[in-house]
C-alpha cells in the first residue's frame, strides 16, 4: 500500500517509515500540516497515517480536509510516545490495521478478531485465548495460506528473547492448544503442518 506518514517528530516518522516499509508498504513522510495539503492534492495514497499536534496546523483539520474533498484514503491517528515498548507496539498497531484496511474488526469465516479489545470469537462465542496464542492466531490469519516456517513463527512472537530457546517445541504445545480451542467452539481446521517446513494457515472464504 501506497502510506503517507505525517508526524512532525522526525525520530518516530523515521520509525513509522522504517517499519512499515519493512513490512513491503511505500511509505512517504511529512512533517507539518501544509506540506501534507500539498502531498495529498498532488498524489494518491491509500492510507494516511497522522499526528494530531502539528506545528502549523492540527491533525483534526487535515482529516477534515480529506473528508471535505471526498478523497478516498484510509486514515489513521497517532499520537507521539515516548517509550520505545509503546513505539513499537503502536507501530504493530498501525501495520496491522493497514493490513486489514483500517478495519477494527477482523472475520475469517467462522472467526471473528477485534485486535483492539483482544477478543476473539468462534461463530459468535468468544474464545478464551493466551496473549501468545491471540498473536498467533492473528499473524496466521495475516499470512493465510502461506508457508510460515517455525523460526519464522518464533521471530513474530519472541522477538530477541529467541536466543533463550533451546528448541521450538514450545510453537508446537502454543499450536497445539490454539488448534485445540478451536476445535472445541467448532471451528474448521485451518492449522495445517507442512512437514519440513512449518505451518499453513490453509484458508478459502465461505460462500
Amino acid at each position: 500500500m501506497k502510506i503517507l506518514i505525517v508526524e512532525d517528530e522526525k525520530a518516530l516518522s523515521d520509525s513509522i517509515v522504517e517499519y512499515l516499509a519493512e513490512a513491503g508498504h511505500l511509505c512517504g513522510a511529512v512533517y507539518n500540516y501544509s506540506d501534507a495539503i500539498d502531498k495529498i492534492e498532488m498524489y494518491q495514497y491509500d492510507c494516511i497515517v497522522v499526528d494530531i499536534n502539528l506545528p502549523d496546523g492540527n491533525g483534526l483539520d487535515l482529516i477534515r480536509y480529506i473528508k471535505k474533498k471526498s478523497i478516498s484514503l484510509g486514515i489513521i491517528i497517532i499520537s507521539a510516545l515516548n517509550s520505545l515498548e509503546n513505539r513499537i507496539a503502536h507501530l504493530k498497531s498501525i501495520n496491522r490495521r493497514i493490513s486489514f484496511g483500517g478495519n477494527n474488526q477482523i472475520v475469517a469465516n467462522e472467526i471473528k478478531l477485534i485486535p483492539d479489545e483482544f477478543k476473539a470469537y468462534v461463530n459468535e462465542k468468544e474464545l478464551t485465548l493466551t496473549k501468545k496464542e491471540y498473536e498467533l492466531l492473528l499473524f496466521f490469519i495475516s499470512n493465510k495460506n502461506k508457508v510460515i516456517t517455525k523460526s519464522g513463527l518464533a521471530e513474530h512472537l519472541w522477538g530477541d528473547y529467541m536466543d533463550l530457546a533451546d528448541s521450538y517445541d514450545f510453537i508446537y504445545t502454543h499450536i497445539k492448544n490454539l488448534r485445540g480451542k478451536l476445535l472445541k467452539k467448532g471451528c474448521k481446521d485451518y492449522i495445517k503442518t507442512i512437514y519440513g517446513l512449518g505451518y499453513k494457515f490453509e484458508f478459502t472464504w465461505d460462500s
